[in-house]
């Protein structure tokens, strides 16, 4: 405790020491949320017996809940917890949940899902709003550290990505595991990378100075505010209390229906009532952040086809003239070991144009990174040229729309992350990273809706049908992501406005 908030941002270099830990936390987190993503779909089907349109519903439904979690996480850590013992507490929830997964899969699916669903809501927006605390406002090295912190989250997901969707469908270390457990072996590594990542976390959050700190510590962000011990017990025991629920939601996609269309009006209300509070320079950021919020559920919406259709194209369309790898191991994983690759150069080409005042600015930046996840589905599209009659095409140009729609990924998630830090005031930095989280949520939705009309169009049809609906369905999702790039590049110069000081 003895680094004072200036001293960690008064830093040499590209980027604070400080964001190491925290990405090496990150990393080993994403290992295990990436690998339970990955896992989701395919082991609905192979092993619970759902059909594809049941599953593609079902991982829109817990994806729209893991990150649904986020806003809840992020308003608890601004009111009570702080960030620290939010992102402690979720981390426990999640290894929890891995841990019941190792044991029984297939009778405690949806048990174990809801104890992750809720611990990633308490754990992910709080970090990354940590990251944002590291800078001082105005500092041009902000969207690099962000993007160094995203190449942590993505090493995480490269690794638990393949790995666990690899382990489980047998694919690795299959002469060590019985053929049996290769599923428990899968969730009980999530468990184990989780335990890594709070370890290191514990050991390393001294050289965080006051940030992160719970509201009413003398050195935290809000000391006037003293909190009562039983108030943090009772959200300890609210959010045990309410796992039954979330079991329940989850597990019936209907339900995920009734809860998707109360909580975010209910949401939207909320902020709109703390806007009333802060001045007017302050709500017209707020509202240049809502307008990258609504954007980005149109991008993730689109973009999630990754754990859901793009799961069961790869594992029923993909040949492996890839090193031979494994289709779904590749479309899990792949994304991220693209970002990993570009992460460092791009966020060093931030820097240097920004030194050179030509950097593009973040309203700018989203657009391009809907042309580019645009022009990834196009190419994907594409892939029925290369198909055989039995319908499987190459994975290696499967592979390269991967490498197209990271480059769209790189420039808004990342940089979306940045700008909500940026453009929140000060008491709302957890509601914000929240509400970020929040439209995740709501694209996830539109992503497992998405994929299951894409399934229920393949429903008897050959294997070369199904590739034909599929990527029929694709070119349309590139389409739809042109139109927006090009109006958010159109509308830039008037958010720019909303946006004043904020680069």
């Amino acid at each position: 405790m003895n680094l004072t908030l200036d001293e960690i941002r008064d830093f040499k270099g590209k980027y604070p020491t400080q964001i190491w830990n925290l990405f090496f936390s990150e990393m080993w987190e994403r290992f295990c949320f990436y690998g339970m993503r990955g896992m989701l779909v395919v082991f609905m089907i192979s092993q619970l017996g759902f059909g594809e349109e049941k599953a593609n519903l079902q991982y829109g439904a817990t994806q729209a809940f893991v990150y649904a979690f986020t806003f809840v996480g992020g308003l608890f850590a601004d009111k009570i917890l702080g960030f620290r013992k939010s992102l402690f507490w979720g981390g426990l929830l999640m290894i929890a949940g891995s841990i019941i997964l190792s044991l029984n899969p297939h009778d405690y699916f949806f048990f174990g899902i809801s104890f992750t669903i809720i611990g990633t809501g308490f754990f992910k927006p709080n970090i990354s709003t940590m990251v944002g605390k590291l800078y001082r406002s105005g500092d041009t090295r902000t969207d690099a550290g962000f993007t160094l912190f995203y190449a942590g989250i993505n090493l995480g997901a490269l690794l638990g990505g393949y790995f666990c969707v690899a382990i489980g469908q047998g694919d690795v270390f299959s002469d060590y595991i019985p053929h049996d457990k290769t599923w428990n072996i899968a969730f009980s590594l999530a468990a184990v990378v989780m335990v890594i990542s709070l370890i290191n976390f514990v050991f390393t959050q001294k050289k965080l100075g006051p940030i992160g700190l719970q509201p009413g510590h003398p050195l935290s962000d809000q000391p006037e505010r003293k909190i009562k011990k039983w108030q943090e017990i009772a959200v300890y025991i609210g959010t045990l209390a309410i796992i039954p629920l979330i079991m329940t939601m989850v597990s019936v996609p209907q339900y995920t229906n009734y809860f998707m269309y109360i909580v975010g009006p209910l949401t939207l209300l909320y902020l709109l009532y703390e806007m009333t509070k802060v001045t007017p320079a302050e709500r017209n950021k707020l509202i240049a952040a809502l307008v990258f919020i609504i954007f980005s559920i149109i991008f993730w919406g689109i973009y999630e086809q990754s754990g859901g259709s793009l799961s069961i194209f790869a594992a029923k369309n993909l040949n492996r003239d890839l090193f031979n790898l494994n289709p779904n191991g590749v479309n899990n994983s792949g994304g991220a070991f693209f970002i990993l690759l570009l992460a460092v150069p791009l966020g060093l080409l931030w820097i240097w144009l920004g030194k050179r005042k030509i950097e593009p600015n973040t309203i700018i930046k989203f657009g391009l990174g809907f042309l580019f996840l645009g022009l990834g589905y196009y190419v994907i599209f594409a892939t029925r040229y290369f198909a055989n009659s039995l319908g499987i095409t190459s994975l290696s140009i499967f592979t390269i729309a991967l490498f197209i729609i990271t480059l769209g990924e790189m420039c808004l998630s990342p940089i979306g992350l940045s700008i909500m830090t940026k453009l929140s005031t000060n008491k709302l930095q957890g509601v914000m990273m929240g509400m970020w989280f929040l439209a995740s949520a709501y694209g996830q939705y539109v992503a497992g809706i998405i994929g299951a009309q894409m399934a229920t169009a393949k429903e008897g049809s050959s294997n070369y049908d199904a590739l034909i609906t599929y990527t029929e369905g694709y070119k349309q999702l590139g389409l739809y992501s042109v139109i927006a790039g090009v109006l958010l590049i159109i509308i830039s110069p008037y958010v720019r406005k909303l946006m004043q000081d904020v680069k």
